[in-house]
Formats: C-alpha cells, sequence, structure tokens
C-alpha cells in the first residue's frame, strides 16, 4: 500500500465510494488473516553521529532511549514487535566491516516489555550508517503471515555504506510484492538525509518525519507502531499482462503490481447486466521522474472497442497519480434469463512517466488497482443512470443544447433586427 499519497481531486469521490464497497468480507481479495498479529521492527541507528547533543539538552541517543521505554509501555497486545540496530558493535575504521554492522537486538514476536528496555539500554552510539544492509535485514525479520508489516527506520544520517543505495534496496522490497511498509525519521536531519529517508518511505509507501524534539520522536513513533494493530486491506499481487486475452481475471478487491515507464498492462473483469464496474488505480513516483506524465485507466470490450476511460495528468513532483471510471452496464431485456451471461471487461492501465538517464527503470513503478462490481444504479441523479460513464450521451447532450442555444439566440437577434428598422 503506497503514504504521502496525494491522490488526484478527480478521483476522491470515487475511492471514498469504493472505500465502503470494498470494506473486508471473507470473500474479499487482500483481507487480512485474522489469526495473524501484525509486525513492527523498529530500526535505530546507533553510529557515532548519534552522541551529538542537540535534542532537548540531552544526546540523540538518549533521547531516542527515552522515546523508546516510553513507546514500549503502550504497544498494543496484539503487535509482535521486534527492534534491530545498525551501527551498534563495531569500533573500528574498516569500512568493510562497519558497513556489516547489523543486528536483531530484540526478535520480532510478543513483547516482554522489561526485557526489550533492558536491551535498549545497554546500547551505546559506535560505529557506521549501513541503512541498506540494515533494511535488508529486518525485512528478512518480518518473514511470514499476511498481516501488516512495517519497519520504523530512526536514524540521523543518510547511509555510509554505497553503492549499496538504500533508495534501491527499498525498491527492491517493495518489488517483491510482500507489503511492507518502511516508515523513516530523521533526527535532526540535513539536506541530503532527508532526501535519502524521503526515498526510501516513497518507496513503499511509507512515510517521512523530520524530528527535533524528543516528544516529537515518541509520539510518531507511537502513531506508526499504533497503525500497524489497526485492520487493512493488504493489496493481492498480480501481474497484468501485454494483451487482454490472456490477462488475469480479477474479482473485486484491491491489487497491486508493477509497471515499466510508458507501458500498457491488461486486466479483466466480469460484469453482469444490471451491474457496475467501478475501478480506480494508483501509480505511485517513487523514484526522481520527469515533468510531464501521465495515468491511463481505459476499459474496452474483448474486441478492442473503448467503452470508457479515466485519466489524469501531471506536470512537477507528486508521489501518487490516479484515475478511476465507472461502468454501468444495462439490465438484460429477456425477463426468462435468469442468470444472464457475463460481459468480459477489459482493464488497461497505462503510464506516461519517464526518467533521467542516471534514474533505475527496474523494478518498475508500483501499480495500485482497485476494482468493485456493485448493482447498478436505479436513481435518476446519479449520472451513471443515465449512461453517461459511456460519455456518448453526455456529448449528446451538450451537442442538443448548444444546438438549441445557437437558434433560440438566432432567433432573438433576427427578432431585434426587425424591430430596429421597422422603429
Amino acid at each position: 500500500m503506497i503514504t504521502r499519497k496525494r491522490l488526484a481531486a478527480g478521483v476522491c469521490g470515487l475511492l471514498a465510494a469504493m472505500t465502503v464497497a470494498l470494506a473486508p468480507t471473507p470473500a474479499s481479495a487482500g483481507e487480512p488473516d485474522a489469526k495473524s498479529s501484525p509486525k513492527v521492527e523498529l530500526t535505530l541507528d546507533v553510529s557515532g553521529s548519534m552522541r551529538a547533543r542537540d535534542i532537548d539538552g540531552q544526546s540523540r541517543m538518549a533521547a531516542a532511549k527515552q522515546a523508546f521505554n516510553e513507546v514500549l509501555d503502550a504497544v498494543p497486545d496484539e503487535v509482535q514487535l521486534g527492534i534491530r540496530t545498525l551501527g551498534a558493535n563495531y569500533h573500528g575504521e574498516d569500512r568493510k566491516v562497519g558497513c556489516k554492522d547489523t543486528r536483531q537486538l530484540y526478535p520480532v514476536g510478543p513483547l516482554d516489555r522489561t526485557e526489550a528496555k533492558t536491551a535498549v539500554a545497554t546500547l551505546s552510539p559506535t560505529g557506521w550508517t549501513p541503512i541498506g544492509p540494515a533494511l535488508l535485514g529486518a525485512a528478512d525479520d518480518l518473514k511470514g503471515g499476511d498481516a501488516s508489516r512495517r519497519i520504523v527506520l530512526i536514524t540521523d544520517g543518510e547511509d555510509t555504506c554505497a553503492p549499496l543505495d538504500p533508495c534501491q534496496v527499498a525498491r527492491d522490497i517493495a518489488a517483491k510484492g510482500i507489503h511492507l511498509t518502511v516508515d523513516t525519521l530523521g533526527l535532526l536531519p540535513d539536506a541530503k538525509t532527508r532526501n535519502q529517508l524521503s526515498c526510501i518511505a516513497e518507496a513503499t509507501g511509507g512515510t517521512y518525519t523530520s524530528v527535533q524534539h524528543t516528544k516529537e520522536l515518541r509520539d510518531r513513533v507511537h502513531q506508526l507502531v499504533d497503525r500497524a494493530a489497526r485492520p487493512v486491506a493488504t493489496p493481492v499481487a498480480t501481474a497484468g499482462t501485454q494483451q487482454c486475452a490472456d490477462a488475469p481475471k480479477l474479482k473485486p478487491g484491491l491489487y497491486s503490481d508493477r509497471e515499466k515507464f510508458a507501458e500498457h498492462r491488461w486486466y479483466r473483469v466480469d460484469v453482469r447486466p444490471g451491474q457496475e464496474l467501478r475501478a480506480s488505480v494508483s501509480i505511485a513516483a517513487d523514484r526522481a521522474v520527469n515533468n510531464d506524465y501521465g495515468v491511463l485507466l481505459r476499459a474496452s470490450t474483448e474486441h478492442g472497442r473503448e467503452i470508457v476511460r479515466g485519466a489524469e495528468a501531471g506536470d512537477g513532483r507528486t508521489d501518487v497519480i490516479s484515475s478511476g471510471l465507472r461502468y454501468p452496464k444495462a439490465p438484460s431485456d429477456s425477463a426468462d434469463d435468469d442468470a444472464p451471461a457475463a460481459e468480459t471487461v477489459c482493464l488497461q492501465v497505462s503510464n506516461s512517466f519517464s526518467a533521467p538517464a542516471s534514474v533505475k527503470t527496474d523494478p518498475g513503478l508500483p501499480v495500485e488497482l482497485a476494482v468493485d462490481v456493485v448493482d447498478g444504479p436505479d436513481d435518476a441523479s446519479d449520472a451513471a443512470f443515465f449512461g453517461l460513464g459511456h460519455g456518448w450521451w453526455l456529448l449528446a447532450a451538450l451537442a442538443l443544447t448548444g444546438l438549441l442555444t445557437g437558434l433560440l439566440w438566432g432567433w432573438i437577434s433576427r427578432w431585434r433586427v426587425t424591430v430596429w428598422r421597422t422603429n
């Protein structure tokens, strides 16, 4: 699931309606397993720079310990929590050794608050800042289960172990389709640190927060841990194809995929007479992209005739661009047909993103597709009731309105001219 997402205004109403329609049910795709507990791993930077005494008159390390102790007291019982460190053990100057310095301080599982606090109390600022290796280790710690999984990364500096790029590591983790979110917190960050942590968060649908005070750190970590305990619909990983004929057939639910730059991907949905298809797609720009981009969601028949489309374009930096559509299928005219045959609707998702030559385009951009099939509208106040989802009725209505307005204005103009000549 992808954060800091600023969805396009034209799709907000659609997504609000689909949120109700997609409320978890036993048959819903992407429903979290009720028996699985959410997992969170707090990943703390214990490098030498954490000795700096610039947070509320104490060191950054002391502020982190204080915040951790208060957060550990408030962790919900259903959350399995672990703690991982980076730069906590190696005191030397060997970069190769220092860049492997990450370990699990407290295993992910039911929380023993006293034991976890004791482990945190032993930490002392020491070494390097291997963020990339720490993310890989934390992802491995959180393996298994269908509930939400979240890494909360807390650091005061950027990674010091290039060429293993933490942003690329985050993209690779997201591309595995395991729905692991990384939230990042920067302690008094500089511009480079802020950019790197934002990139990591965006790649996995997480959030970035800049922290200046101990209370801010405590409140934000507590908020993120508490968020993990809330039941959410986890997108089901799917893989669109290059043509509709062999595209995966989707049921109502939430789905995730990856799409290359300027690629088209196809999916299929069955819609029966009297039903309405509602679909929306969001594509996240999880790395630097060129200006001028767009996303297209297009519904067509299996023979290629376009039914309806939704499109959105942007110019400038954004996190997410979204679009949606509605397709009401008319009820069957046959009264004897108790189970009319469903129509297979082809959904095409396309994007027009491009990136500078220095930006890696693999893996592709994260895609989230929401699909719902509901009873067709029967309220005349609903635009779809008139078939405006097709676009043709709207075009005809506008054309007729324009014709009548033109005729009326021409008649009035001629009448005024006649009156003027007479007088």
